[in-house]
């Protein structure tokens, strides 16, 4: 089960309170007047918790680390024959969760997103289609695997634009492959992309490191594509500290990774979820071994967490639909919050964005940033530059044309991360904090 405390705050989420006639005209005066409404000096609230606070490991999963521990076997074929290591149970477990047919375990995400690529045929120098906005990891494994990355912009809902991948496609007829990054759990029209790299012949793939148990017309996130990734790390829905899967229906792909992983000689008979060894014939004598396994430790400690993913979803679905509905009504007119592309039947909203209105100058936008940190809530901006999240700072894979778009709307887009940990009074903090920063800024106009 959950820790008891997340438990108890689940139980305890509040009904949404419906406004009295009175009420809303007491909110709309607030928002005409939004400089009378920011709290005097010392009366602003403040946050005393965390925000970098992970999710703690079920003490299920702390008790059979312990026991690897004390067996000295983490290596994940140090086992007998005819039996499972505790990374195959949790590829077991990932497969039933995602629907995939194979998975395997392997030390990071970003090997995992490298690949993706190699067993899908990038050859050096291939060209690779990404999102201009996602983590400095996407276009690092893209480098990682001797491929050169092609941006595409980035919509304010945080997606890939559809029309500029079909613009960059038809600009780029030599490339063949399309991966297309579900950045903070926000996913794309796969079916329009999807059709798209069946049109001009690219292969489809999908960084779901932060979107497992999101749900695209009621399948898990990575059927669009032929093969996916998804993460360990400690910020993601599952915490292993580092870690990633490689999930795929390709038989000869999954045998290809589990090779390239560290399955050399004939070890690809300890894996489970990988094909039978007449698809594997001489590829441990054709490819490298990257020796990017994961550890028997890492899988103790995630498999207990996966029996929890859809209660924990659940809860934090519905503190962000408190949260943003809270923003909304507080300061609506001077932010937008993006919207999940219709085709998404189950989000997962463990963190939240804002895009902040254009109307803000970038130092009213610093202020505001530093405003919320000022009082407790470590807030950053996708367009600082210094974050590994702005494509301005990817000097190893640098764009190559403008991306007018993202850029403008990096350039004011926030992001907060929402602990599973924390509690549900503490949302109602966040709420407040966020608030209160933007309408001080407002009120400096005045």
């Amino acid at each position: 089960p959950i820790n008891s405390t997340v438990t108890s705050s689940h139980r305890k989420i509040e009904k949404m309170v419906r406004f009295t006639s009175a009420a809303l005209i007491l909110a709309s005066a607030f928002t005409a007047n939004a400089f009378s409404a920011v709290p005097k000096t010392g009366t602003r609230t403040v946050i005393n918790r965390d925000i970098k606070t992970p999710d703690p490991v079920p003490f299920e999963g702390q008790q059979e680390a312990l026991s690897v521990m004390q067996s000295g076997k983490m290596y994940r074929y140090n086992i007998a024959a005819g039996e499972e290591s505790i990374v195959s149970k949790c590829e077991i477990e990932i497969t039933e969760y995602t629907g995939h047919k194979y998975c395997v375990a392997l030390n990071s995400c970003g090997s995992a997103l490298m690949l993706l690529l190699k067993t899908s045929g990038l050859e050096h120098g291939g060209k690779v289609i990404s999102n201009a906005f996602t983590f400095g990891a996407v276009p690092s494994a893209i480098e990682h695997a001797g491929g050169k990355a092609v941006y595409v912009e980035s919509d304010y809902n945080h997606v890939m634009d559809v029309p500029d991948l079909e613009k960059k496609l038809k600009e780029n007829p030599d490339c063949k492959h399309v991966m297309v990054s579900h950045m903070r759990g926000k996913v794309a029209d796969m079916n329009a992309i999807a059709e798209l790299c069946e049109k001009y012949d690219a292969i489809l793939l999908e960084d779901c490191a932060h979107s497992l148990g999101v749900r695209w017309e009621d399948k898990h996130t990575g059927h669009a594509g032929i093969a996916c990734a998804i993460s360990s790390q400690s910020y993601k829905m599952i915490n292993s500290g580092e870690g990633g899967f490689f999930l795929t229906d390709d038989p000869l792909m999954a045998a290809k990774c589990a090779v390239y992983a560290g399955a050399y000689e004939s070890l690809n008979g300890k894996h489970v979820t990988v094909p039978g060894p007449e698809v594997f014939g001489t590829l441990s004598n054709e490819l490298p071994n990257y020796s990017v396994r994961m550890s028997n430790l890492a899988a103790a400690v995630i498999r207990p967490q996966i029996k929890t993913l859809d209660e924990r979803i659940d809860l934090y679905n519905s503190r962000y639909n408190k949260l943003t509905a809270s923003l909304e009504e507080k300061v609506g007119e001077y932010i937008s919050i993006p919207v999940n592309t219709p085709g998404v039947s189950m989000p997962v909203h463990d963190s939240i964005q804002i895009n902040l209105s254009q109307d803000f100058s970038d130092s009213e936008v610093e202020d505001i940033l530093v405003e919320c940190g000022d009082h407790g809530l470590a807030v950053e901006l996708f367009g600082h530059k210094n974050n590994a999240r702005n494509f301005v700072n990817w000097g190893f894979a640098p764009a190559e044309e403008p991306l007018p778009m993202t850029a403008k709307m990096l350039s004011r887009a926030i992001d907060c991360r929402m602990p599973l940990m924390w509690d549900d009074s503490d949302f109602e903090d966040m709420a407040l904090v966020l608030s209160e920063a933007i309408l001080s800024v407002v009120a400096k106009r005045s």
